[in-house]
Formats: structure tokens, sequence, C-alpha cells
């Protein structure tokens, strides 16, 4: 059963540069002293009647008296201000858990997951859950950013298949440097490649709105249901 969403008070421990401007925040819960949320979800972050910001939970929710956050403060909004001010020592404040961008326990289906540069944190978050579960489950991962110094977990993800995980990692950036061995190119245009029979298949698609849009369009194009193509929107 979902965890209602509530308010909640957690002290900062650290911060972390993943990429010049990518920020990761880990959260040591006070109230509630442990969040139960399912992996993929959410917190939102007040600023004022009627505006919040949300940050998708990047960590595992195995190990709920601490979470962690990561965000991409490029846009130098509010939100990215926020970020941007957090010490460790500091308290913070937000609801949650929220959203439905959630793998189902009794998903059989075989998984398609697609990200696109800050898409890929609440993934991250139900990959490392699957496999601390289930040890080995056949997935396929596909990773887009600009470049690869956005590909903040490229590390850890490229890990899993290191062992009998059962994951498949596709990187894929636009810009590739010299000795690159990854995709190339237009993260839909991989997926059209990469994917050749949907039968049985469920995607989760993160990012931007233009790209959540193009990989639709490419797995439906193949036969795959509307509403076997699950999406969290970024931008």
């Amino acid at each position: 059963m979902a965890t209602r969403p509530r308010e909640c008070r957690a002290r900062v421990a650290a911060v972390r540069a993943l990429a010049a401007e990518i920020l990761e925040a880990d959260l040591d819960m006070l109230e509630p002293p442990a969040l139960a949320f399912e992996a993929g979800q959410w917190v939102s972050v007040p600023f004022g009647p009627k505006i919040v910001r949300a940050y998708s939970i990047a960590s595992s929710p195995r190990a709920p008296a601490r979470i962690t956050l990561c965000a991409d403060v490029a846009p130098g909004g509010i939100g990215s201000r926020w970020f941007h001010a957090l010490a460790p020592g500091a308290e913070v404040g937000f609801k949650g858990p929220l959203g439905g961008f959630t793998l189902a326990r009794d998903e059989t289906r075989r998984l398609l997951f697609v990200a696109e540069e800050i898409g890929i944190v609440p993934v991250r978050s139900i990959l490392a859950n699957l496999y601390a579960v289930s040890g080995t489950r056949e997935a396929t991962l596909v990773y887009w950013a600009r470049d690869p110094s956005w590909l903040v977990y490229g590390g850890e993800l490229a890990a899993l298949t290191r062992r009998p995980s059962g994951l498949t990692y596709r990187p894929v950036v636009r810009e590739a440097p010299a000795g690159w061995d990854g995709e190339r190119g237009d993260v839909a245009a991989v997926v059209d490649r990469v994917v050749d029979d949907v039968a049985g298949v469920v995607a989760y698609v993160a990012g931007g709105g233009g790209t959540i849009d193009r990989v639709r369009q490419v797995l439906m194009a193949k036969g795959m249901e509307r509403k076997a193509v699950k999406w969290e929107k970024f931008w």
C-alpha cells in the first residue's frame, strides 16, 4: 500500500558536486526518523504560497533513515539557489513521498528504462532497489546526456553489468570525446535501433517532455500499448 505524503524534516549530512551543474545531497531524516517511500518517488520543497519544487529521491528505499536528492542546478531559479545553499548541519523541510513513477512489486514484464540527463535520478533508485531485492532481472537502460560528464551515475550503472544482474546498459551522448565507445546521437533513435520486440515489455522514460514524446512514438510505432509506457517529466 502506498505511503501517504506527510510533512518531513531532515538534516543535511553531505553535499557533493557530481558534475559542474549537478549536485547531490544526503539528508538524515529527523521527523519521521525514516521515510517510507517507493523507489522512483520524489519530495516537494516549499518556497512560499503555491510555489514548490520537486526533487526525485536518488537513493534506495532500503535505507530510509537517510535519503539522497540530486538536482540539475543549471536553471538558476529558486530551487537551484536552495540546493546550492544546502550545507551540512542545516535543517530542511519538505513533503513526501509523492509520485507514481514506480515499479510494481508484481511486475513480470521485461523492463526498458530510458533516461535523459537528470532523469536518471528516479531510475537509479529503481535499479538500486530492484537488484538489491531480486539479484538478477532482465532490464535495458538507455541513458542519454549531452556529453559523458553528464552521465552522473554512469560508473555504478556500468558496474552492475559486470556482475550477473541481467542489466544491459547503453550510454548515449550527443558530443563524444576521443575514445568514447558508447552510443552517439539522439536517444529516441538509439531506442528505435536497440529495441526489436516490444511484446511483454514495460517502459519507464524520464527526462524532458520532448524526449518522452519521441520515445513514446518510437515504441508505439513498434506496437507497444500507450499504457505500457510510464513516464516522469522533469522539464
